[in-house]
């Protein structure tokens, strides 16, 4: 991946905008309390909650192997392991660079062409949106009272507002444009196609229908259950690491776990701002006040940061010091 100036530019605006939301969630609150709050912070809990969200890193891996197998790709756990692990490391530099870093780990350690194994972590990204969805549906159903005036506060009164200041011919006017620059660039894409084109499509495609081809699919869903199990897991037992979110139960880290999926889904470096505020919100439903649900999102966001510098700089330091397999052609 090339990161020429105007990439580097809106990477560097993602950053600003994180930080800068994190810079509003701690706006006014009071620090030195926050902080004595963290360091008082029960560690026995935060380390189980930091070892459940490990395990599901294991099951990412698990699952991932399972898509390799399916398009005849016999691939070591621990490359695998290694490929993810690196990869949320880079996505604190860069966010959903790790998703071609983690593909480039697999190149170097087993051969694999770098666009079979992007088909199968977008296929593998698939059922995560799907499972994040099927979550906030389940949210809306049975905690539906509880998230209305959320919704409602922070959603449809804002995109009210906003609709009510657009002006509506140019918005068709750039509809149009958009659906103009489409055409012609599918036009050209279509007459521009070469061999190298139409083989990075075939790999795409072989990585596309790893899931279809795939012999034991119950194993896979239930690695994908596994993973948000765990994660939700971790959002519970960081409850009682702090006095003030010791009483909360587990519905309350399901929304949280929701909250901050949508969080993560942000194109920030690793959540920054973002996770903490959308943490936050979750947490004021459940009558926990501002600056104690900062505290609970400052700590288990940092402690899964430090969890992936470590991992993540022993992954990468196992996986260069292996010699570079030779890929054929």
């Amino acid at each position: 991946m090339t990161l020429d100036l105007k990439t580097a530019v809106k990477y560097l605006i993602m950053l600003l905008i994180g930080v800068g939301v994190l810079y509003l969630a701690f706006q006014g609150q009071d620090l030195k309390r926050i902080w004595l709050e963290i360091k008082t912070a029960n560690l026995f809990y935060v380390i189980i909650s930091s070892l459940s969200v490990w395990f599901a890193y294991v099951l990412r891996a698990l699952r991932w192997q399972m898509l390799y197998g399916a398009i005849h790709y016999k691939v070591s756990f621990w490359n695998v392991y290694h490929g993810v692990i690196i990869g949320y490391l880079a996505n604190l530099a860069l966010p959903r660079f790790g998703e071609v870093v983690r593909c480039s780990v697999m190149q170097r350690t087993e051969k694999v062409p770098i666009f079979s194994s992007l088909g199968t972590v977008i296929t593998e990204r698939l059922f995560d949106i799907l499972v994040l969805l099927l979550t906030s549906l389940a949210l809306l159903i049975f905690q539906y009272d509880l998230v209305f005036d959320f919704l409602d506060h922070h959603l449809y009164h804002s995109i009210a507002n906003r609709l009510s200041q657009v002006n509506y011919i140019w918005l068709m006017a750039f509809g149009i444009l958009l659906m103009m620059l489409s055409g012609a660039t599918f036009y050209f894409l279509r007459r521009s196609v070469n061999k190298k084109l139409l083989r990075i499509f075939v790999s795409l495609r072989q990585g596309f229908g790893s899931y279809r081809k795939m012999k034991n699919k119950w194993s896979f869903l239930l690695y994908t259950f596994g993973i948000w199990s765990f994660y939700l897991i971790s959002m519970y037992f960081c409850f009682s690491a702090l006095p003030s979110t010791s009483n909360l139960h587990v519905n309350a880290a399901f929304t949280a776990l929701v909250f901050s999926g949508f969080a993560m889904a942000a194109p920030v470096q690793g959540g920054i701002g973002v996770f903490h505020w959308m943490v936050v919100q979750s947490l004021v439903l459940y009558a926990v006040s501002f600056k104690d649900g900062l505290a609970y999102a400052t700590i288990i966001h940092s402690s899964q940061i430090l969890l992936i510098l470590i991992l993540g700089c022993l992954s990468l330091f196992l996986t260069l010091i292996k010699p570079r397999s030779k890929i054929p052609g």
